[in-house]
């Protein structure tokens, strides 16, 4: 018997009933640790990016954003480290300010030396990239890098630009890659709107040094409907998976592959086991005795009505994202973008938006849960 009919053994009851079971009574997830939340200073923390150091420290980013949820509201990119396995968490860091415009969509990237790499946005219209070389406890001055942005220029005309976000990867030749996304906005004013809109990744072979555009995956076509935030995962082979948000009606999370992260992309796919309310979603690959699983996790309303952002639920496929048999619902209430991160000892966190404090809507705070593999693996 293959160790896929096995794992569906095991769980098949446990999962039959998981559409209805609390985040809280489930022996492998634990309960929320609130990380940012509304207060004096910040009417909303949206956008969370979560990463494990080498050293096993997490490293939580998001937007604090003041006066308003806006996605345009004056803004600070902020940071917290645990070094506990998220139980507490030091003071607040700010990484960068923006009065005016928004600065945002952190897309960190641990590579293989230790370096954390963090690349951001500024008012959609410049992107950077800071490192730390202290396990997060301080950062270099920012470095611009809107130049790999603009060598799209000459096929596509963005005039927003924005990393991830969420996390990125270093694959195991050594590069570092991030998702991004651009829109060649059909309004302007007051703001640029982000669509139509198109995919690609950027990508580092020399640590962060210098940073090049890949392929266009996915553009706004009759196929896929304005494709936007998206994230890569590693699959077993050691090809890309791209993760990629969209607005199409078929509400199904579209995915690409490219054996190296950065062209030759196949065609878009949806996958049919994926609901996608149109929501940021966070996907990440696990290993544990030579067994290779994709964690992907979003707010699954399909049930709902409205499909609203509710019900954060995660599914594990163990043949490379072609089916997803295993699924768990980590919060049945409001729940939104999410980010994922996997330490040295298989431990994974999620980092996810929801309301706390009584808050609605996009008031959003952001909270963590550490997940036990056990169910999967």
């Amino acid at each position: 018997m293959n160790f896929t009919k096995i794992l569906l053994l095991i769980f098949g009851v446990t999962f039959l009933s998981c559409s209805t079971q609390k985040a809280t009574d489930a022996t492998h997830v634990t309960e929320d640790v609130v990380v940012f939340q509304p207060d004096e200073t910040y009417a909303s923390t949206r956008i969370p990016a979560l990463v494990a150091t080498n050293k096993g420290t997490l490293l939580a980013f998001c937007e604090g954003r003041i006066g308003s949820a806006s996605d345009w509201a004056d803004m600070n990119l902020i940071m917290r480290r645990s070094v506990d396995g998220g139980k507490t968490w030091a003071g607040i860091q700010i990484l960068d300010r923006m009065k005016g415009a928004p600065v945002g969509n952190p897309t960190p990237i641990v590579d293989d030396r230790g370096t954390i790499h963090l690349l951001y946005q500024k008012d959609y219209a410049r992107a950077y990239h800071i490192v730390s070389n202290d396990d997060g406890r301080s950062w270099s001055q920012p470095v611009e890098i809107t130049y790999a942005f603009d060598r799209f220029k000459p096929e596509y005309d963005w005039k927003v630009l924005a990393p991830g976000p969420g996390h990125g990867i270093q694959m195991k030749n050594g590069r570092l890659l991030a998702a991004v996304w651009l829109a060649n906005s059909a309004k302007l004013t007051p703001r640029r709107s982000h669509h139509p809109s198109c995919v690609s990744t950027i990508y580092s072979d020399d640590y962060g040094k210098t940073w090049q555009r890949g392929e266009i995956v996915a553009d706004n076509s009759r196929e896929i409907k304005d494709p936007n935030e998206s994230m890569p995962v590693l699959l077993s082979d050691g090809s890309v998976l791209l993760s990629i948000r969209n607005p199409s009606a078929v509400k199904r999370r579209a995915f690409s592959t490219s054996k190296s992260g950065i062209d030759q992309w196949s065609n878009v796919r949806f996958a049919e086991e994926l609901f996608d309310p149109t929501c940021m979603a966070s996907i990440v690959s696990l290993k544990k005795n030579r067994k290779h699983a994709l964690l992907f996790i979003n707010p699954d309303s399909e049930h709902i009505e409205k499909h609203p952002r509710q019900n954060l639920t995660a599914k594990v496929s163990l043949d490379d994202g072609k089916t997803w048999p295993l699924k768990k619902v980590l919060n049945p209430g409001a729940s939104g973008y999410s980010d994922l991160a996997v330490d040295k000892k298989g431990n994974v966190y999620c980092l996810y938006e929801t309301n706390t404090k009584n808050n609605k809507g996009f008031t959003y705070s952001l909270v963590l849960k550490k997940i036990d593999t056990k169910w999967i693996f």
